[in-house]
């Protein structure tokens, strides 16, 4: 069997659940012909910095032309419009992908972002592969752009999402409640105490992770001034590194802060709440270690249908103003009781083993696409 997993790397999300299902099937099926593709690698130059660079511009200086291309981009109008000029700018652009999958014809083509799939369901319904395609939507909510004719799956987060597939008129049996594929350490089991000791941080000091992504964006610093008097606060700067230096000269007591990291589900089990931005991967990660989270800095769009998302199972806080922040740790910190509903409603929906799910139903036939 031959399975090539497809990216984009635009944002982190879809890169780490196209890996996760990678490293997934290399430590567990070594029979299978396995292949990871980042589309963009060997894409036109001004292709890929649109992508990449682009993206990051839009969501973190441009949120509102951000916001308008979304909503503009789910109108029926458009869609079919922005279909046809997005497989002649896909053609044009990414020619190395078509040439690929034409030449190696995979048995299954796994995709954790629509560009990849919108290509293979192009080549299968011209009849140049004969693949398996699954996509695997890396947030709550759907975009139409993630619906390609010629998808045989459609991997879900949760039935949140499953529901809204089936409003935008995709066959149920096309749809698979797997989750999103998040890295096996995440499912690993963790001693709490044993970690904080390792970390040095206080045995029984309640504790919240502030982590806003790997750009380290947001009002981190003013957060931790508003909590550090009443918890103890991890601060993850990621790869800001001109936020780090700033924090490390302030040594705001209580406030243990980290620049980039790749430890984080050890914080994440030392910690009692999580602040964070809603991306589709964060939430699955932060559901896998149920860690009740506090949402900010949400991107419009994909971001806002994650915490709806979340809101459905009575999970999660959005904080739409950072001074509602100490308010919501604080209420968190005085009912121990609070915290342990939040954990067991996540216990209801969490899926810490999508990638093994999702290779299981392919390697013994679990899925019967529909006609």
């Amino acid at each position: 069997m031959k399975i090539l997993i497809a990216y984009v790397s635009a944002g982190a999300g879809h890169r780490k659940a196209a890996e996760a299902v990678y490293y997934y099937l290399q430590k567990n099926k070594p029979g299978i012909d396995i292949r990871l593709v980042d589309v963009l690698d060997g894409s036109n130059s001004l292709f890929r910095f649109f992508y990449t660079k682009g993206y990051f511009f839009l969501v973190n200086y441009a949120l509102g032309l951000w916001a308008f291309a979304f909503w503009l981009t789910k109108l029926k109008l458009f869609v079919g419009l922005d279909k046809t000029l997005a497989i002649w700018i896909d053609k044009v652009c990414t020619g190395n992908f078509f040439k690929l999958l034409a030449r190696e014809n995979p048995d299954f083509v796994i995709s954790t972002h629509f560009l990849p799939s919108e290509i293979t369901a192009y080549l299968k319904q011209k009849g140049k592969i004969t693949s398996n395609l699954i996509t695997v939507i890396t947030d709550f909510g759907v975009h139409p752009f993630w619906i390609s004719p010629g998808t045989d799956i459609y991997a879900v987060a949760s039935g949140f999402t499953a529901e809204q597939l089936k409003g935008m008129g995709v066959d149920h049996r096309r749809i698979m409640v797997f989750g999103i594929p998040v890295d096996q350490r995440f499912s690993a089991g963790y001693d709490r105490w044993s970690l904080r000791h390792k970390l040095g941080l206080p045995q029984e000091k309640f504790t919240v992770l502030l982590i806003t992504g790997s750009f380290g964006l947001g009002p981190i610093e003013d957060i931790c001034e508003m909590l550090h008097k009443d918890c103890q606060v991890i601060a993850v700067c990621a790869s800001n590194k001109r936020l780090y230096a700033r924090m490390q000269k302030r040594a705001i007591p209580g406030v243990k802060v980290y620049g980039f990291v790749n430890n984080v589900e050890e914080l994440m089990a030392v910690s009692d709440v999580i602040i964070t931005k809603p991306g589709g991967m964060t939430v699955s990660e932060v559901l896998a270690m149920e860690l009740p989270p506090i949402f900010i800095s949400a991107i419009p769009g994909q971001e806002e249908f994650n915490i709806q998302a979340m809101a459905s199972y009575g999970i999660g806080h959005q904080a739409k103003d950072i001074c509602d922040i100490p308010a919501i740790v604080k209420a968190y910190k005085s009912d121990p009781r609070a915290l342990a509903e939040v954990k067991a409603r996540i216990r209801q929906i969490k899926k810490p083993l999508a990638a093994q799910e999702l290779i299981n139903a392919i390697c013994t036939g679990g899925f019967r696409p529909a006609d």
